[in-house]
């Protein structure tokens, strides 16, 4: 091999890796690529996601220890369900209990 075939090799290596790293900044742009653990003081969490078809897609939202169900669609977001989380502290079902 000679000098040019050295050149074009390093040539195609350095494209390759460029275009790597532009493909995984525009996919950090875009939201596809979750970033780390939340911070613990965080409040406000997505528990999960579904989606139902390529316009609607299901969310399951914590917060303060109660989960929202919420269907996000482009005509708008309704929220469906509420429950209490798995995060939540159990003295609030002793209190209800105690009360009836």
């Amino acid at each position: 091999m000679d000098v040019l075939d050295w050149g074009r090799a390093v040539f195609a290596l350095v494209a390759t890796l460029a275009m790597i790293g532009l493909l995984a900044l525009a996919a950090r742009r875009l939201g596809m690529v979750q970033p780390g653990p939340p911070p613990a003081g965080r409040r406000l969490r997505v528990v999960e996601r579904l989606m139902l078809d390529p316009r609607r897609q299901l969310a399951l939202v914590a917060v303060d220890g109660e989960e929202h169900l919420i269907l996000l669609s482009p005509f708008g977001d309704r929220p469906i369900a509420k429950a209490r989380g798995r995060d939540a502290p159990a003295a609030d079902a002793a209190d209800e209990s105690a009360a009836s």
